[in-house]
């Protein structure tokens, strides 16, 4: 990616639902994320492999995951506000919701996308 690159879109394909079919997204609702990293780094890669398996469990390919480097677009780090890495920020559907972390803690990740009710994770 160099730094004239914008955004680059990862994932637009079609993916499994979850077995039990209880966490399927309600109608067209599709979520933008933007995965914010520091390079290569295996905590940088770390978060796009936990995150990836996340999205292929429970959005059921209604989403568009952009990762961007701070190094090679610092602007778009700046405006954002990104201060750690990585951070991925949900867009859309609102509310917009901030993870900070190489989202291994998947029920914090879960919470943050709004996936399962506060409740939900609980039991």
């Amino acid at each position: 990616m160099s730094a004239s690159d914008g955004p680059m879109p990862l994932n637009r394909r079609s993916l499994h639902e979850p077995s039990d079919g209880a966490n399927r997204l309600p109608g067209d609702d599709r979520y933008l994320l933007r995965l914010y990293v520091t390079g290569l780094t295996s905590r940088s890669s770390r978060a796009l492999i936990n995150l990836r398996a996340i999205c292929d469990e429970y959005l059921d390919g209604q989403y568009d995951l952009e990762v961007i480097d701070i190094y090679q677009q610092p602007v778009l780090a700046k405006v954002e506000q990104i201060i750690a890495a990585p951070t991925l920020i949900k867009k859309l559907p609102l509310p917009m919701r901030r993870i900070i972390g190489d989202m291994s803690n998947r029920e914090r990740v879960l919470l943050g996308l709004d996936l399962v009710r506060g409740s939900d994770h609980a039991r």
